[in-house]
């Protein structure tokens, strides 16, 4: 059995957010010792390792709840959780392209730059809003 303290250690987490995966409902409330200290366990270690590494592909919380309410059904088809995955991917894939795009816009603004004075600079010039402040 592990402390919660343990278990953030084993699962490169903070404590806080295993309280707050308890809360929301994501890991169970663990059993208590006779001192009444959490203790965990192999299944808890997993699970947590299981959201740990959702998390950190970018699924969001709600995602991570269905794949674990899905993973809890292991004799069910995994049609569900493909469909999740493909759905966060092209979330990503559509961040991905937008970072692109933000790159292209930031290389171009750069590129312009003549290296001179302030009041001509290309980069300003774009960040700027349309019309100048009133005097």
């Amino acid at each position: 059995m592990l402390t919660i303290g343990e278990l953030a250690k084993a699962a490169n987490t903070k404590v806080e957010t295993i309280r707050y995966y308890e809360r929301i409902g994501l890991l169970p409330a663990p059993p208590r010792t006779a001192g009444n200290y959490r203790a965990y366990g192999r299944a808890e270690t997993d699970r947590l390792s299981f959201i740990r590494r959702a998390r950190d592909l970018g699924f969001p919380l709600d995602q991570v709840r269905a794949l674990l309410d899905l993973s809890d059904r292991r004799d069910q088809s995994c049609e569900a959780v493909d469909a999740l995955a493909r759905s966060h991917l092209d979330v990503v894939e559509s961040k991905i392209a937008d970072l692109q795009a933000l790159g292209r816009e930031l290389s171009s603004m750069i590129d312009q730059c003549g290296h001179g004075a302030i009041a001509d600079c290309r980069i300003i010039e774009a960040l700027a809003p349309l019309s100048p402040p009133s005097p």
